[in-house]
């Protein structure tokens, strides 16, 4: 009886919202509360944040280069592309942040290894295969979370020597060209100290600073070939004789006399010999951008650290014509 005389005195009414389509942006629980709806926001930032792990733990991630132990080729600084599917998967392919290690970085400043988790070691890749000799691979030693980029020279099977910095493969000598001078522009990455490389820091007529480093350019059994630097004697010039194990590359750096690779020990900061395939990241492909070190963060001194005619650098070796 009530709701019959309310109609009748008055009248139908239309609604505020009748006529007027929903908006379909909108969800109930939008309009209800007439804001933004969070949780909606935290669902895909968290959907964002996993197709991005996926990513660099499948496809392809960015890796910087920290250390001079691949001159002339990369330089600290260089920002790389590495594909993680090229040699197939292993345990080390996850890209898993670590809270702890990321706070104490980020929040803390103390000196962390990785911001990443690493999943126990698992032996066998998915889908795997070796990599190519002169290969430049992305590896982390055994029993360490930190990444280091060496270039592949001996695969398993292989008799591997060094002598007097003459890599020996199989009882042949690997090739090597003659010495030539490999001129580096100086700056704040790359500072060419007395220190490491002595009176190699010049000053060119025109004014320019360079690090001139001697360079040869050595050449595997398949014809692939690369530049070295060679400073003259240090501990990894005389190495072996050894087999590499199945399933095992034989990693080193392209400056013989400053990198910590296969043929130094794992105490000694280097590899620890011949590295189980399933420590293998994947393959360097090319150089994004570099900085020479320069920039802060203020944006405006971006564009001025850029080095100029290093993006697109491939990383794959040049191959010898047959």
């Amino acid at each position: 009886m009530k709701d019959a005389l309310l109609d009748g005195n008055q009248g139908p009414q239309a609604s505020p919202s009748e006529g007027t389509p929903p908006d379909p942006a909108k969800s109930p629980r939008d309009v209800r509360r007439g804001g933004t709806d969070w949780w909606a926001e935290v669902k895909g930032i968290f959907w964002l944040i996993l197709i991005v792990l996926g990513f660099h733990s499948f496809i392809a991630k960015p890796f910087y280069i920290p250390s001079e132990s691949m001159l002339p080729g990369l330089q600290v600084g260089d920002r790389l592309v590495v594909s993680k599917f090229a040699y197939g998967w292993s345990f080390v392919s996850p890209t898993i942040p670590d809270p702890i290690s990321i706070f104490r970085g980020a929040v803390l400043r103390q000196p962390v290894d990785s911001w990443s988790a690493q999943l126990p070691f698992i032996k066998g890749r998915l889908f795997g295969s070796l990599p190519t000799r002169g290969d430049v691979v992305i590896v982390t030693p055994p029993g360490t979370h930190t990444d280091y980029i060496k270039r592949v020279i001996g695969l398993p099977g292989d008799r591997l020597e060094v002598r007097s910095g003459v890599v020996i493969l199989n009882g042949q000598a690997v090739r090597r060209g003659r010495v030539h001078d490999t001129l580096i522009p100086v700056d704040t990455n790359t500072p060419c100290s007395d220190t490491d490389y002595p009176g190699a820091r010049e000053t060119l007529g025109s004014g320019k600073i360079v690090c001139r480093l001697p360079t040869i350019t050595e050449t595997l059994p398949n014809g692939r070939h690369y530049d070295t630097i060679e400073l003259g004697w240090s501990p990894g010039d005389d190495y072996g004789p050894i087999t590499i194990p199945a399933d095992h590359v034989f990693l080193m750096g392209d400056n013989r006399d400053r990198s910590a690779d296969s043929r130094y020990s794992l105490v000694e900061q280097g590899l620890g010999g011949p590295v189980p395939y399933e420590n293998l990241g994947g393959r360097a492909e090319f150089v994004t951008f570099s900085l020479d070190g320069d920039a802060s963060l203020n944006p405006l001194t971006w564009w001025g650290s850029l080095r100029s005619g290093r993006a697109g650098t491939s990383l794959h070796p040049t191959e010898a014509e047959k």
